[in-house]
């Protein structure tokens, strides 16, 4: 959880590409962005989502992670990644289209790092 958190927070921070001029420094942008968290849909794949913020009920480590987030805590091994995903298998060496990097691995996510292209997207 505090891998996600990171990356999450990285793309609020983010100093240029597509999170900076999408997000604008909005943690609520960034979250609600269009493609980016499952999470905040109400249906995926045509059914019912029901593992989405609004059907979730939080208990306190993830209150606990929101404020070590929101304070500034990084996650050493995930870094500057802004992205994650799990690939049910290996992870991949570039995320997407050349605009990330493979970095590292924490349980079944594998996180990805932006390249310098990422700051053309």
């Amino acid at each position: 959880m505090r891998a996600v958190a990171t990356v999450v927070m990285n793309r609020v921070h983010v100093s240029g590409g597509e999170y900076l001029r999408t997000g604008q420094g909005s943690l609520r942008n960034i979250i609600y962005q269009p493609g980016q968290f499952d999470c905040i849909l109400t249906e995926l794949g045509g059914r019912t989502n029901m593992q989405n913020i609004y059907n979730m009920r939080p208990e306190p480590i993830h209150y606990e992670i929101a404020d070590w987030a929101l304070s500034g805590g990084i996650h050493t091994p995930v870094g500057v990644c802004l992205w994650y995903l799990n690939p049910f298998g290996p992870c991949r060496g570039e995320f997407p289209v050349r605009s990330g990097t493979f970095h590292t691995r924490v349980n079944n996510h594998c996180f990805y790092r932006p390249t310098p292209f990422y700051r053309q997207t």
